[in-house]
């Protein structure tokens, strides 16, 4: 798989070290699938929607689940648009798709250190699994809360709340990642520290304005936030 490079740049943290828990949202923030999702998007709207809606617009849809996406301008029509969305995107994945700068690395050093990890994530079990093999991933994370066990996607707190249950972990000791206004809302809504990624499709200042707690600017920057080493 290709890999979309991205150099890091030094940021300085202000911590404590207590932080022993990570939550990552996933598209767009361990695996670049923006084009993936702009281009199914527009696959799907041009069809149904022709000439409404552009490429600018289509990023506002990237992070909310695709019933939240669909029912705000086409309530009748949610599920099928759903479906032929989610028969799209499965065509194009594996083609589109690109690997952040020392996103696989970085997780196998975190996982070294005994770090609680799990996926939180708008998007469906079968294709968050999907996309941690193709990254070599596939074995890092404790649990994977996908829009298939929750009733209420993020910035609903539901999905962040039911990982820290899988994981017998405590809001204070986690951090929840992510390149979207919902996973910063998500994260602040059930009561655990956020941080944003400077390497999201909407951008950092875009990202800052929902006050994450850190703003990443690579994905190394948790090895400086997280404790050395868990007991």
């Amino acid at each position: 798989m290709a890999e979309n490079r991205r150099k890091p740049e030094g940021s300085a943290f202000l911590v404590t070290k207590d932080i022993n828990t990570l939550l990552f949202d996933f598209d767009g923030t361990l695996l670049d699938t923006n084009e993936l999702i702009i281009q199914t998007f527009l696959s799907v709207l041009d069809e149904h929607f022709p000439g409404r809606f552009e490429r600018q617009e289509v990023l506002h849809f990237i992070g909310p689940s695709l019933e939240q996406t669909f029912t705000a301008f086409a309530p009748e029509r949610t599920a099928e648009l759903t479906e032929q969305y989610r028969a799209i995107n499965k065509t194009l994945h594996d083609e589109l798709v690109t690997e952040y700068d020392g996103v696989a690395e970085t997780l196998r050093l975190l996982k070294n250190r005994g770090l609680k990890m799990a996926i939180v994530s708008t998007k469906r079990g079968a294709s968050i699994k999907h996309g941690l093999e193709l990254m070599g991933v596939g074995n890092i994370f404790d649990v994977i809360v996908s829009l298939d066990e929750v009733k209420e996607p993020k910035p609903d707190p539901e999905p962040i709340l039911l990982a820290l249950e899988q994981l017998n972990a405590a809001p204070g000791e986690a951090l929840m990642i992510g390149d979207n206004s919902h996973d910063i809302e998500g994260g602040q809504n059930a009561g655990v520290r956020t941080a944003g990624v400077a390497w999201s499709v909407k951008g950092e200042e875009f990202l800052a304005g929902f006050n994450p707690d850190y703003m990443l600017q690579h994905i190394s920057d948790l090895l400086h936030l997280t404790k050395e080493e868990v007991q």
